[in-house]
């Protein structure tokens, strides 16, 4: 009996902190979750030498604000593509840092887009847009759909993760989870210079 009563309660903390723990973005390895089958990176950087990098996939959505975005409208800039949920703990602490590099990078004419996943209603999206005063636009992609398309290229396995898209539509860096805005500013400066 006490064995039964010990066994449910290990069952019930498992399933109740594994969650918890995956989508906290400690740690230096990605992690998943089962309950919400993402991966939440531990802040790995990659970047691309011209060279080697790839085409970033077509991308084109609606936004949380009902407008069409299509990605190839932005070649000849630097873009950072964020891939982020409402529901994500560490998307909700790399929010200011992202709204503070989009404004500093502005003046460099870097572009800042979201790409909102696993939302199936829009409503908190939106909400997570108007609370953090996020500057730019985001489509939305409930389903991981456009997010799919990245998987050819350098994939955006976790969530949150950050592309940073060089001004021929190449990918050219990518961070799996939180990212900070010097670390962000940093990887696009090298973008820049290198082309």
């Amino acid at each position: 009996m006490v064995s039964r009563r010990l066994w449910s309660l290990v069952v019930v903390l498992v399933a109740v902190v594994s969650p918890l723990v995956a989508c906290s973005g400690a740690g230096s390895s990605a992690e998943v979750t089962a309950e919400t089958r993402y991966v939440s990176g531990g802040g790995t950087v990659t970047t691309v030498p011209p060279e080697q990098r790839r085409p970033a996939p077509p991308l084109r959505g609606t936004t949380l604000t009902g407008d069409v975005l299509d990605l190839a409208s932005y070649r000849g800039r630097v873009v950072v593509l964020n891939v982020w949920g409402s529901w994500c703990p560490p998307c909700r602490k790399e929010a200011p840092d992202l709204v503070k590099a989009a404004k500093a990078l502005e003046a460099k004419d870097v572009a800042f887009v979201g790409l909102n996943t696993r939302d199936l209603d829009p409503e908190p999206a939106r909400a997570f847009v108007r609370t953090f005063e996020v500057p730019y636009p985001s489509v939305y992609d409930p389903n991981g759909e456009q997010l799919l398309g990245f998987r050819e290229t350098l994939p955006a396995n976790a969530i949150p993760s950050t592309l940073v898209i060089d001004t021929e539509g190449r990918v050219a860096a990518r961070v799996l989870g939180p990212v900070d805005d010097r670390t962000l500013g940093h990887l696009v400066d090298d973008v820049v210079a290198r082309g």
